[in-house]
């Protein structure tokens, strides 16, 4: 074994070892009741083919005009039942997906979250964007070409992904209102439904139970 390996091995020793002994305590998320909360609906809005053959033609010609596509999308959970469930908006009574979507080009990925919830989620959509409270980024999924599959990590063969898909944690106040386009519906799904059930909801949404496993949850009943 060479010095360096050798220097490599000690200093992984070294770092257990100091690690040895300590409490590690998961962070704690706040989770307010379903019944906090106000939904109504707005005037519909215009939602682009989410057939999966038109979804990569679009990607393919972003991709030409922009390069490597970037979504953001929002993690929000409520309690209910004494269980956290997560707010997904439904498409045609089929299609599922976490609110969020593209950014344009040179947007943050902050700044673009906040756009696009204001956008379906909220009222007055030319708000700016401050009554969402946007946390840390939970995960990203990649797709590696211009096909369905996506993947939790960029396989290392790929040196030119076509999509990037990032999920932020998204904390909600004590109350507030949800106000949605007519033809979306939002919808609080118990995460023990959603668990690698990839069939159903996708592998980004069924994925979401496994990031969140570093927090604890706090239900607040009243």
């Amino acid at each position: 074994m060479g010095e360096e390996a050798c220097e490599s091995v000690m200093n992984i020793s070294v770092e257990i070892q100091s690690n040895e002994g300590k409490n590690y305590e998961s962070v704690e998320l706040d989770i307010y009741p379903l019944s906090f909360y106000y939904f109504g609906y707005k005037d519909a809005v215009l939602f682009k083919n989410f057939n999966l053959h038109h979804q990569l033609h679009r990607i393919k010609s972003n991709y030409a005009a922009h390069g490597l596509r970037t979504c953001v999308e929002a993690v929000i959970l409520v309690e209910l039942f004494k269980h956290p469930h997560l707010l997904l908006l439904q498409v045609r009574n089929s299609t599922f997906k976490l609110p969020g979507g593209r950014l344009r080009p040179g947007e943050s990925d902050i700044n673009g979250l906040k756009r696009k919830l204001t956008r379906n989620l909220s009222e007055n959509e030319d708000g700016n964007g401050t009554q969402w409270e946007v946390s840390g980024c939970l995960g990203m999924w990649w797709r590696p070409d211009f096909e369905a599959s996506l993947y939790p990590y960029l396989p290392p063969n790929v040196k030119q992904p076509k999509e990037c898909t990032k999920l932020f944690l998204v904390k909600l106040p004590v109350s507030r209102k949800f106000i949605v386009p007519k033809n979306l519906r939002l919808l609080a799904v118990p995460l023990c439904q959603i668990q690698d059930n990839d069939k159903t909801y996708g592998p980004i949404i069924s994925g979401v139970p496994h990031l969140l496993s570093k927090f604890s949850f706090n239900m607040i009943e009243s």
